[in-house]
């Protein structure tokens, strides 16, 4: 479906909307800072920006998935594979990922969780002691940088007035189990919040058991009245996640909770642990002039099981092995300043700064057998020195020059470096030492026009560019020596339209149609050793069109939906591999063809009932449609709509809150496919959902 025949659908649903629209004045809207630096209501920006402020109604809250399925424009897959982390795109960009997150940009509280070459994780992300989280879409990403298809970020609470200390647990079906704590108060000039959560599961799946211990702290010292330092601390312990890779067609339809043999063959399974601190100064230096200076350090360290065969290791010259053995130092900082005051007589605000993120990656391969026994690791068949780094400069102004318009526009220099050190040369595997860079300038420009008080419309346009992370630049198609340095950066241009309605105190409602279309899109080469090639493939498209809406229908009685549509296309033919030992692309892909991972549409509904104390009821739909696996289109996932049901009890009295609650998940017991593995070189693509799943906790506050 092309944008002209989104147009009669945008029109109709705009119409619907309109109907229901009173002149009269709405509420203030939760502020959000992503799109614009600054504290602004998501209804005065002329982009898409939402936010998600509290868990969904009886759910463990332990994955970003659970946060964000409310909002259009994003797909977050909990893959029930804690060995992989959650699988994240917006609109499209993001969606080729078979491990970690890339295309998109990830922070939390202003830190970027996002490595400088644009791969980043969410394991990390703590979300018991979270405010909100923010999803920025559209052309106003790309003012964070290299692969900003979108913008996710984390924000923790600041601690409260009086003093509150939380409790919960939670447990059901698969082995799940969740139980956390959280303390966050005032004391003087000093706010804490300072949280520990511990997360556990069998699986869903054979072979997929994990634990995860995360801990958050944020700390912060109003030194003055113009003045703030704040201290934020992450931890992560993951260690020995089992891997139950994924599943062939007809092993998913055989049996979708078995394990791939191979994955019980090598004992796959991955370990991580994080340590990560940050350091933010704010200071107001005048009525019109303020000062944000952010500065951060983190330590990562992963060990992973792969299932590559023995005989592929032996057989392939320069392969790097069955076990990868990684250990990274990151850091940075961000230095802005911001100026609000008025231009011509109308407000006017400008924030300009510099950023600086460096990388450095000790990456390592190993067999992953000893003799006949696998799974174990064995002699070294990699040692390297990875970093990368960037530099980058970037202004950003706000400009209400009428009462009912606004403009908003900005841009962006960034200069990326990769470099990599070879320490590992052998019989046929040379020194592929290398350096390679990028840099790009990407503007965008947007308006805001209040038509009346319940709606507003808007506009926005702009550039973006993502480059290859060390994952794609590490081996040549042509298995020469070296990076792949003929691989080039992925450049966008983005288009939106878009309404914001706020027709009553209680309801709100959205609309916007897009497009990015982009040169050069990064695409798989060739499968062979182990080894996965990329190469850029001349034109893709990304178009579509996204609608929410929630309204309190009667007292206590909340509804919300949201829905997206999404055509991600290849514009022009290349070739790739179909098998996992071709040696050079050898079979044609037609123009059209549709972009891996990426589902045609997605959608969400829930009825919900309750106040802030007694009973409380829910009733939840997630629907995804068909998503195609692999660059050739020949095989894809079912599309599906799961149900969810939740129910509880608050009790409220004195100092004490007690917040019991029940949830049934897949209430009809579908199988489906929860998400997928693109363009997996043996065939495994899909990764089953659970069936029907239960789930019991209790959250305690004292105050």
């Amino acid at each position: 479906m092309s944008l002209p025949h989104l147009r009669p659908l945008a029109g109709g649903i705009l119409l619907a909307l309109c109907g229901m629209a009173a002149a009269q004045d709405v509420r203030l809207a939760p502020v959000v800072v992503t799109a614009t630096r600054s504290a602004q209501s998501p209804y005065d920006i002329p982009a898409a920006i939402d936010v998600a402020a509290t868990p969904p109604d009886g759910s463990l809250d332990v994955n970003l998935s659970e946060r964000v399925q409310a909002i259009p424009g994003i797909v977050a897959r909990d893959r029930q594979n804690y060995a992989q982390d959650t699988q994240v795109s917006i609109r499209g960009f993001g969606a080729r990922s078979t491990f970690g997150i890339r295309g998109v940009r990830l922070y939390t509280d202003g830190i970027p969780a996002s490595m400088p070459d644009g791969q980043g994780q969410v394991s990390h992300f703590n979300l018991d002691s979270a405010d909100r989280v923010e999803v920025l879409r559209g052309p106003f990403s790309a003012l964070y940088g290299n692969a900003s298809g979108g913008v996710v970020q984390l924000f923790t609470a600041d601690g409260t007035d009086p003093a509150e200390l939380r409790f919960g647990v939670a447990g059901g079906s698969n082995g799940n189990f969740r139980s956390s704590v959280n303390a966050r108060g005032v004391d003087g000039p000093v706010d804490y919040n300072v949280d520990f959560t511990h997360f556990r599961t069998s699986g869903y799946r054979d072979h997929s058991a994990a634990r995860r211990e995360s801990g958050n702290a944020k700390i912060g010292w109003k030194i003055d009245d113009d003045k703030k330092l704040t201290v934020v601390v992450n931890t992560l312990d993951v260690p020995d996640a089992q891997d139950p890779l994924g599943l062939t067609r007809e092993q998913y339809k055989a049996d979708p909770r078995q394990v791939a043999t191979a994955a019980d063959t090598f004992n796959t399974r991955k370990s991580a642990d994080q340590q990560q601190a940050g350091l933010i100064y704010d200071q107001r230096i005048d009525a019109a002039n303020s000062l944000r200076v952010m500065g951060y350090y983190g330590q990562r360290g992963v060990t992973q099981y792969l299932s590559i065969p023995i005989a592929t290791q032996l057989s392939q010259p320069g392969n790097s092995g069955g076990v990868v053995d990684l250990d990274n130092e990151y850091g940075g900082g961000d230095a802005r300043w911001t100026w609000h005051d008025t231009l011509a007589g109308r407000p006017f605000e400008l924030a300009a700064g510099v950023a600086y993120d460096n990388q450095e990656q000790h990456r390592q391969g190993y067999e992953n057998f000893v003799g006949d026994t696998l799974g174990v690791r064995g002699a070294k068949r990699r040692d390297e020195i990875d970093r990368v780094f960037d530099f980058d400069q970037y202004a950003q102004a706000t400009w209400r020059v009428a009462d009912d318009w606004t403009l908003m526009g900005g841009a962006r220099h960034s200069d990326v470096r990769f470099r990599s050190t070879d320490r590992y040369m052998a019989a046929g595997n040379p020194d592929d030492s290398g350096t390679v860079k990028y840099s790009a300038t990407t503007p965008v420009f947007g308006v805001l026009w209040r038509a009346a008080s319940w709606m507003h419309v808007y506009a926005n346009w702009g550039r973006g560019f993502e480059t290859p992370t060390f994952s794609e630049l590490g081996y040549r198609a042509d298995r020469g020596p070296g990076l792949a340095f003929d691989l080039k950066p992925s450049h966008s241009h983005n288009a939106e339209l878009g309404l914001k309605l706020r027709p009553t105190d209680s309801m709100e409602a959205g609309l916007a149609v897009f497009r990015a279309d982009s040169d050069d899109e990064l695409a798989v080469a060739t499968n062979l050793g182990g080894r996965t090639t990329y190469q850029n493939i001349a034109r893709s498209r990304r178009q579509g069109i996204e609608a929410s809406f929630k309204d309190e229908l009667a007292r206590n009685l909340r509804f919300v939906a949201s829905y997206t549509h999404l055509q991600a296309s290849f514009r022009t033919p290349f070739l790739t591999c179909v098998s996992a030992g071709c040696p050079a692309p050898d079979t044609p892909v037609q123009a059209g063809t549709h972009i891996p991972g990426v589902p045609r549409s997605t959608g969400y509904a829930a009825l919900n009932y309750g106040d802030a104390r007694g009973w409380q009821a829910g009733l939840d739909m997630n629907a995804m449609g068909t998503t195609s696996v692999n660059d050739l289109g020949t095989e894809s996932a079912p599309g599906y709509a799961l149900f969810g049901l939740s129910g509880g009890y608050v009790f409220d009295e004195g100092p004490w809150r007690v917040n019991t609650f029940a949830r049934v998940d897949n209430l009809a017991d579908r199988h489906v496919i929860g998400s997928v593995i693109v363009n997996d070189g043996n065939g495994r693509y899909y990764e089953p959902a659970p069936g029907r799943s239960f789930l019991v906790g209790v959250d305690v506050r004292w105050r």
